[in-house]
């Protein structure tokens, strides 16, 4: 065990954890609602520090993110648990282990060796992802700080419920950010997810002011959050708070974990999310878990032509040169183009 970062002792041995929008008050032998910080004797600890559960070697668009170092691979990891209960979660396995399974496990592996292994791998970042970063918080800021000192980029694959206290720490070390929007729904989030929006929301914006490129991806779910009105709602957001130049990835639901009784997204509606959000004025609005759809690709917002062209996660054209669309010159938002 390790003991957490932001955190304060507020009275009779209980603490408060502040990494999280949950904001836990923990009484002591207890723990938060992500089930891997716990209080003992009044001093809060981690408990899944140096204990990765998966561990991967990934194109950066598997993230996904598309407008940041394309077709270069992301060196991937993560430890159990997770601060949400989405009842649709894809990766509910490892994320609900310690919830369903009262499990804790994971192999042991330093943040010195990570870095080493990505370095190794010819990797240009780290990602923490398939379950949510913020609750291994103290893992990857340690190995962010590492990968930093030999140029290495970091990532966090996030449902964004953080505080500010938490992306402050992590800003001068967090290279990019592809972030859940799950629904522009208070109500959603939380009989679906046990959380909020709002935070959510605020924690998008802190990202965006304070340099971090960022990318949003929202799981369409039939009769939850597919509704032409709830779709603007968000890309209204995304361009009146983040920018136009913010991509936006439009993922296929399937079912799993709680969530079986609804079908596959179509794809029809995929394409209509797709039109809607470029219809607002997005500039890069990208089709997920549909291969081989057009929108799979980026184009360019001035001449429209192709400059990124995708099969899935790999890239099999590109007209770009120096960051510039090869058609006409426009200059192509994102890092590593």
């Amino acid at each position: 065990m390790k003991e957490a970062m932001l955190y304060e002792k507020i009275g009779n041995k209980k603490v408060q954890c502040n990494l999280c929008a949950h904001r836990c008050k923990i009484n002591e032998g207890k723990k938060g609602i992500c089930l891997v910080r716990e209080n003992k004797e009044g001093i809060l600890y981690t408990l899944v520090y140096g204990r990765t559960i998966s561990q991967h070697v990934d194109p950066i668009e598997k993230k996904p993110l598309f407008n940041f170092y394309p077709g270069t691979t992301a060196y991937s990891i993560a430890t159990v648990g997770c601060n949400f209960k989405c009842q649709f979660c894809q990766n509910w396995e490892i994320s609900q282990m310690v919830r369903d399974e009262h499990l804790i496990m994971g192999n042991e592996i330093s943040p010195e060796l990570i870095v080493d292994n990505a370095k190794r791998y010819g990797s240009k970042s780290i990602a923490y992802t398939y379950t949510e970063p913020t609750i291994f918080f103290e893992y990857a800021y340690d190995t962010a700080k590492l990968a930093h000192k030999v140029d290495i980029k970091n990532i966090f694959v996030t449902n964004g419920f953080m505080t500010e206290e938490c992306l402050e720490k992590i800003n001068p070390y967090l290279d990019a950010a592809n972030v859940d929007l799950k629904s522009f729904s208070d109500d959603f989030y939380r009989k679906l997810c046990g959380a909020r929006l709002q935070p959510v929301l605020d924690a998008l914006k802190v990202m965006k002011n304070s340099g971090i490129w960022v990318e949003v991806t929202t799981l369409i779910i039939p009769t939850f959050n597919d509704s032409p009105e709830e779709l603007r709602e968000i890309a209204k957001f995304i361009i009146n708070e983040l920018g136009e130049e913010t991509p936006w990835h439009i993922s296929r639901f399937y079912p799993a974990y709680n969530l079986r009784d609804k079908p596959p997204t179509s794809v029809e509606t995929i394409h209509k999310a797709r039109e809607i959000g470029l219809n607002e004025g997005l500039k890069y609005v990208y089709e997920g878990n549909v291969p081989g759809s057009r929108g799979e690709s980026t184009y360019c917002p001035s001449c429209k032509n192709l400059v990124i062209e995708r099969w899935g996660y790999q890239i099999t054209k590109k007209h770009i040169k120096d960051g510039m669309c090869e058609h006409c010159g426009y200059e192509i938002d994102g890092l590593g183009l």
